[in-house]
């Protein structure tokens, strides 16, 4: 602790849940709920970043953490309040519409792009929404509890879209699904879109621009009352992939994510209805996206639902020989089930059936281990 006295005014810390525990109840107060998750931690790996300074990390055991964080330097020590607090904070249900998303379990997107040009399965439900409805219709059947609607790909290279053509694209699919019982997402950066969809019968906006791309997109969003994902890309232009690098990938998304959601609050928009997603893909090598799995759990020091998109990304390909986007099956899986033993609520997927199966097979283990007694 002498060292970190020391710490000066421009040092920032940042903190991660670690030490899981499988059954919490075998240690009463050693440990505390990751953000209403079903994940309990019992240690938290600390950083502290200043300027010229080599970076500082430690880990303190729970037990110690009062002790501990009260001695720090006094800006540091209220940080540490407030990311301890966001860490085990508990979320409200999210009422959409007449759905609602508890987050204290996890919960599977599918994905549903009405694309020509989608690097996965683009051009498949293209001009014909009863297809892409039944489609959709099927990924609830295998239990998805959100179906994320996009007419607009926004892969490496991808054109835009004119926003007249994408509400053609998305609006049929969106009014056809209105009762199939899942949580309707419309996958846009254009106001105009929001608009239409939530008119169509859409429950949630998932802008990869995080409301920046069109200017009308925040005063849209916060006028419907929606739930919005605001998702870090190093650009809000037309190229959502173009970005000057990073110096700490983990820390530099996080940091955007969390001003990020200070401006869209101060904006009026209320901080219960944000979900937040770190970008996974957009503008980031295969370096920055596995540093970004393995530090999941940070994230959940912003006190918000975190949603991962890693299904069948040029990652998986990169780590397994190069195989095609139709041959990644296994590494999707792997993906979303590191996510979620990190305490993400919200995977998005396009392999619905096997990656709800994987999250039941995950929910019976953690339920017998939180319930066992021995």
């Amino acid at each position: 602790m002498e060292d970190l006295e020391a710490c000066g005014a421009d040092s920032r810390l940042y903190l991660k849940p670690v030490g899981l525990v499988d059954s919490p109840q075998w240690h009463p107060e050693k440990n505390q709920r990751l953000n209403n998750s079903l994940a309990w931690f019992s240690q938290v790996e600390y950083l502290i970043i200043e300027a010229d300074k080599p970076n500082r990390r430690g880990l303190v055991n729970i037990t110690q953490w009062p002790e501990w964080s009260k001695a720090l330097p006094e800006h540091l020590s209220q940080r540490a309040e407030t990311v301890f607090a966001n860490l085990t904070r508990q979320h409200p249900a999210l009422q959409c519409g007449d759905r609602t998303i508890r987050f204290d379990q996890p919960h599977v997107m599918g994905i549903l792009n009405i694309t020509p040009d989608s690097f996965s399965d683009g051009g498949r439900h293209q001009d014909d929404p009863e297809k892409a409805a039944e489609a959709g219709l099927a990924m609830t059947v295998g239990g998805a509890s959100i179906l994320d609607i996009g007419g607009e790909s926004t892969r490496p290279g991808a054109s835009p879209v004119w926003e007249g053509d994408e509400i053609k694209r998305v609006v049929p699919v969106i009014e056809r699904l209105a009762h199939c019982g899942a949580v309707l997402s419309v996958d846009t950066r254009k106001a105009a879109v929001m608009e239409a969809s939530v008119a169509a019968g859409a429950h949630l906006i998932n802008d990869v621009s995080a409301l920046l791309h069109d200017k009308r997109s925040l005063e849209v969003a916060g006028v419907s009352g929606l739930p919005v994902v605001l998702m870090h890309a190093p650009s809000s232009g037309k190229n959502p992939h173009e970005g000057s690098g990073y110096g700490n990938i983990v820390t530099d998304t996080l940091d955007w994510l969390e001003q990020r959601v200070a401006d869209v609050v101060a904006a009026g928009f209320e901080r219960e209805k944000i979900i937040i997603d770190p970008g996974l893909g957009f503008g980031k090598s295969l370096a920055d996206n596995l540093a970004l799995m393995n530090n999941i759990a940070m994230f959940h020091a912003l006190g918000q639902p975190l949603l991962i998109g890693a299904s069948r990304k040029r990652m998986i390909g990169a780590l397994s020989r190069e195989a095609p986007v139709d041959q990644r099956l296994g590494g999707s899986i792997a993906f979303a089930h590191h996510a979620i033993q990190q305490g993400a609520q919200i995977v998005r997927v396009h392999d619905v059936p096997e990656t709800v199966q994987a999250m039941q097979i995950w929910r019976g283990m953690r339920d017998a281990g939180v319930t066992a007694a021995l």
